[in-house]
């Protein structure tokens, strides 16, 4: 009896020695989990102290009914808001096409309290990014990062004001990249930027960041009702298209001036002519006195080459058509009927979206 009294204590003993063991290792994981949630935490802080005092609320007024992010038709005229950040010292801001396209008027207001007239710079329907200016002493300029060095699955940070909350900052991480994207002029978006960092409508135009508050991405899109699926423009687009639009007002761009939809070739004209796409562009509508009907292109052509590259589609089209190839001649390969011909076009500027 002693015997199993004395096991029993052992027992007891050990077991109590193991407890004491678990309970310090999960005290030592609740302590790393603790380290990492606040190290998470000053990250998303310090970005956000950085970068809040350049983002900006644009209230848009007068001009044409766009799609803004939020709508008002009061008594003073507004019709949405949206947001946008400052990134020049000299008071250029960056932003959304659709949030200012065709506006009268445009307010900015700081997270300072200041508000300001803005003035219209450009912008481009295409990649829905714009540029307004403010005059205005003191201004905090955001730093617009690279783009390529994004990783999937680092932290992104989204700073804008939906809903006319201003200053709203919201965290996620970079879910995917190199997304594409339809612009609501029908062209195609590259290189966009997916994160789950929660976007509402207002968050338009605004800064998607680093922790260390680098510029990343404008936020530009959220698909609804689907949640944690929202997008920004990489900031080496907002780049180029930002100096293009300080330099000219606008984006130049070629076009043919041809209306036409994505078809499957026929496999015997494939293997005949020893195609490497099996799809091309059917031509329904040549305009009037445009480049692509001084070439002599027809209805029923269907074009498979534009400059030596081959295009399967309108948006592999849309591609090549750049501003380097306004006004210089190139070899457009069309099927007609069942016969290849090749025309020689020269490619005019785009006043308009338009192929």
């Amino acid at each position: 009896m002693n015997e199993i009294l004395d096991l029993t204590t052992t027992d007891i003993s050990d077991a109590s020695g193991l407890g004491a063991m678990h309970d310090s290792g999960a005290y030592q994981a609740v302590s790393s989990d603790g380290d990492l949630l606040d190290a998470y935490s000053r990250a998303v802080i310090t970005a956000a102290e950085k970068v809040s005092p350049s983002v900006a609320h644009i209230v848009v007024s007068g001009g044409r009914e766009g799609r803004q992010d939020s709508r008002g038709n009061g008594p003073d005229g507004v019709r949405g808001s949206g947001s946008g950040f400052v990134f020049t010292p000299d008071g250029f801001i960056l932003t959304n096409s659709h949030v200012v396209h065709g506006a009268e008027h445009l307010k900015v207001a700081l997270p300072d309290g200041r508000t300001f007239e803005a003035q219209h710079i450009g912008d481009d329907p295409d990649t829905d990014l714009a540029v307004i200016r403010i005059n205005a002493p003191g201004l905090v300029p955001a730093w617009l990062g690279d783009s390529q060095s994004v990783r999937v699955g680092q932290l992104a940070i989204a700073i804008g004001n939906p809903y006319g909350f201003e200053c709203s900052v919201t965290a996620g991480v970079v879910s995917a990249l190199g997304r594409s994207l339809r612009a609501r002029s029908g062209r195609l978006m590259d290189s966009i930027i997916q994160t789950d960092a929660a976007l509402n409508p207002g968050n338009s135009g605004g800064p998607l960041v680093t922790s260390h508050g680098d510029v990343i991405g404008v936020n530009t899109a959220v698909i609804l009702p689907a949640q944690g699926l929202c997008f920004a423009i990489a900031s080496n687009t907002a780049r180029f298209v930002a100096g293009r639009l300080i330099r000219d007002g606008r984006i130049r761009r070629s076009y043919l001036g041809v209306g036409g939809q994505n078809v499957p070739l026929p496999r015997r004209l494939v293997r005949f002519y020893s195609l490497t796409s099996e799809s091309g562009i059917l031509v329904i509508s040549v305009e009037r006195d445009s480049p692509a009907e001084q070439a002599g292109l027809r209805e029923g052509d269907i074009i498979i080459e534009f400059d030596g590259q081959q295009v399967e589609t309108i948006d592999a089209l849309h591609r090549l058509l750049t501003d380097a190839q306004v006004g210089v001649r190139a070899r457009l390969a069309v099927i007609r009927q069942t016969s290849r011909q090749t025309l020689e076009v020269i490619p005019g500027e785009s006043r308009r979206n338009e192929g």
